[in-house]
């Protein structure tokens, strides 16, 4: 697929980033290769594939639960910014 730069400038306002003019380039050339692989990964046929059952992989671990109690000081204490009790974040819908 090819990364043309329409659509790489929606991806590049979509992931709120700022990519330098000089390795937009590069990235649309590596996007595209990631999304060929990606559509040879697809069309593989793999109905016919049996998976393996190996009971020699490591086993999962019980889920456990754990509580700790934070209270909503602590919480916001670690945000990037706070007002109120509550989180202030960047407009993302225009």
């Amino acid at each position: 697929m090819l990364i043309d730069d329409a659509l790489f400038e929606r991806l590049e306002k979509l992931a709120m980033l700022e990519i330098p003019s000089e390795k937009k380039e590069g990235i649309k050339k590596d996007l595209s290769e990631i999304l060929g692989f990606v559509e040879k990964i697809s069309s593989l046929e793999l109905d016919d594939v049996e998976l393996d059952d190996d009971s020699s992989a490591t086993p999962l671990r019980a889920d456990e639960k754990r509580i700790q109690d934070f209270s909503p000081k602590d919480v916001l204490r670690h945000a990037p910014q706070a007002q109120e009790g509550y989180f202030i974040v960047p407009k993302i819908i225009e």
